[in-house]
């Protein structure tokens, strides 16, 4: 495995790149993300320790996304080859590979269910209580609380609604009190009434271990 330390709001991966590696995400946070004709992005994922965002690659010849990172972020980057060699002599391997592009599209699937059919208030409740519940997963929150390294553009572009309307249904979950947000630092103050104006069901995350993503 190749590490490399990546300043924030860099491309790892483009679209239309055909990668000879995939990469696996150490520390710090990135977003997959598609760009219209027009320059305006959508982020379809976001990405904590622990992920492998671009596996599908290992199949694929040409990527048809982009990975940029939101913060500073190292990653290690292993040749196909060599993970294809790991595969083949271990199958528990091309198992765990397998369940997480599974995850990855019941995720996909959740997050066009959001954009789609949401308000926007329960869009960003959604969006906050999955991202506690994998923080929580990865063992960087403590109950509900955690790290929002995520700009609010960044939540525009994730959620399909202008920034203006990110600041005021943040403004409007603050008011009702089932969250605090303190530059980065977020809080869930009300978990049940934050899942119940999400419509949250962790169930599409598929953690074996329930308790650890505090659903």
């Amino acid at each position: 495995m190749q590490l490399s330390d990546i300043r924030p709001d860099q491309e790892i991966v483009r679209e239309g790149d055909r990668p000879s590696r995939c990469f696996a995400l150490l520390e710090g946070f990135a977003c997959t993300s598609k760009v219209t004709d027009e320059g305006k992005r959508q982020i379809v994922a976001f990405h904590v320790p622990g992920d492998m965002p671009d596996v599908q690659s290992l199949h694929l010849d040409v990527l048809d996304f982009t990975i940029g990172t939101l913060t500073p972020c190292t990653i290690g980057f292993i040749q196909h080859e060599v993970l294809r060699d790991l595969c083949a002599r271990f199958p528990r391997i091309t198992g765990a590979l397998w369940r997480d592009t599974l995850i990855s599209g019941a995720i996909f699937r959740e997050w066009v269910m959001n954009v789609g059919q949401r308000q926007a208030y329960g869009r960003m409740a959604h969006l906050l209580c999955e991202w506690i519940v994998r923080m929580r997963a990865a063992g960087l929150a403590e109950e509900h609380a955690c790290e929002l390294p995520i700009t609010q553009s960044e939540l525009a572009d994730a959620t399909g609604i202008t920034t203006v309307h990110v600041n005021r249904t943040l403004m409007e979950l603050r008011r009702d009190r089932l969250i605090e947000l303190k530059g980065s630092k977020l809080r869930a103050l009300d978990w049940e009434g934050l899942k119940q104006a999400a419509g949250f069901d962790p169930t599409y995350l598929h953690f074996r271990n329930p308790a650890a993503a505090a659903a």
